[in-house]
């Protein structure tokens, strides 16, 4: 499938920062939201709506969401997994409301708290919620390729919840690969069973972990199946704080810089990306996943791309 431009979703300010040791102050990450803002990335994951002493670095949502400047043709979005945090986040004036249930049943009670029929039942009145306030909601199945407590996760399970999703009216939905364990083989078949049952009107994205370095094949055969979108973090920062080992997002600055050599347009800012990727590494005062703030960009000839 040839493609010409993806959106991407910067995940950094939340999915990011939320297993750092060091935990970020408000100006501190209002600051890297305002830098992410201007490199052109369509939608910015800027907070986390859950209960802080579940995930302290996600204290003080509401200043954050407050304290930034907001830019046209920026979707700030905040994850919500209950209707108190839709709540909180609709009062913090959240552009986008984001939303998982996790396709198995011992990983969605560690991170969700409940089963996933309750979080489904949960969720069918937060989209009715969302909706309303004329908000943009976008909800996923996470885990959908493996769970680090159950094993393998049965594709007509991920394929069943995605629908369920879709029923409820949700303006975009996606798949996550929390733990890194999907292989493109696996991605392709998966987007494809899901597209098959959904139709092409509601776009679909991705979500992929870089744990077992499989994160960039798996975005790329995300993209041949028709993604919508991409989630990625500056620097490839972050984790699951729910799932043992499950570190690294795929990096923003990495990921573009591919797309980029493809023919893929992004929209996004390169060499802003690969600045604040350096930023970041300082900030956090150790080494990040990513390589290319550290190697730097190396333009591939490439032929028939995109403007």
């Amino acid at each position: 499938m040839t493609v010409s431009r993806i959106d991407i979703c910067e995940v950094g300010p939340r999915d990011g920062l939320q297993s750092e040791a060091r935990h970020w102050s408000v100006d501190e990450r209002i600051e890297l939201i305002e830098r992410l803002a201007r490199t052109g990335v369509r939608t910015i994951e800027a907070a986390s709506f859950v209960d802080p002493r579940r995930v302290p670095q996600m204290a003080g949502a509401e200043e954050v969401m407050n304290g930034i400047t907001r830019r046209a043709g920026v979707r700030y979005a905040g994850l919500a997994l209950n209707m108190r945090g839709v709540e909180r986040a609709l009062r913090a004036g959240v552009s986008e409301v984001r939303c998982a249930v996790v396709a198995s049943e011992t990983f969605n009670q560690r991170n969700n708290g409940c089963s996933t029929h309750d979080t489904l039942s949960q969720f069918a009145t937060i989209a009715a919620e969302v909706k309303a306030a004329g908000v943009h909601l976008s909800m996923g199945v996470a885990a959908a390729f493996g769970c680090p407590f159950e094993g393998a996760v049965d594709a007509q399970r991920v394929v069943a919840l995605v629908q369920r999703l879709a029923d409820m009216g949700a303006d975009d939905l996606w798949l996550a690969d929390t733990i890194g364990a999907a292989s493109p083989r696996q991605v392709r078949e998966l987007f494809g069973g899901v597209r098959g049952a959904l139709g092409a009107e509601v776009a679909l994205g991705g979500h992929f972990h870089n744990t077992r370095n499989g994160g960039y094949a798996n975005a790329i055969a995300a993209l041949e199946e028709g993604a919508a979108f991409l989630d990625s973090s500056i620097g490839g920062i972050g984790g699951c704080p729910f799932a043992p080992r499950a570190t690294g997002n795929i990096a923003t600055e990495d990921l573009c810089h591919l797309l980029g050599n493809m023919g893929v347009a992004t929209g996004t800012d390169l060499e802003q990306l690969i600045a604040i990727a350096q930023w970041t590494e300082s900030m956090i005062g150790g080494t990040v996943p990513g390589m290319v703030m550290k190697a730097g960009a190396f333009a591939q000839p490439t032929h028939g791309a995109a403007p």
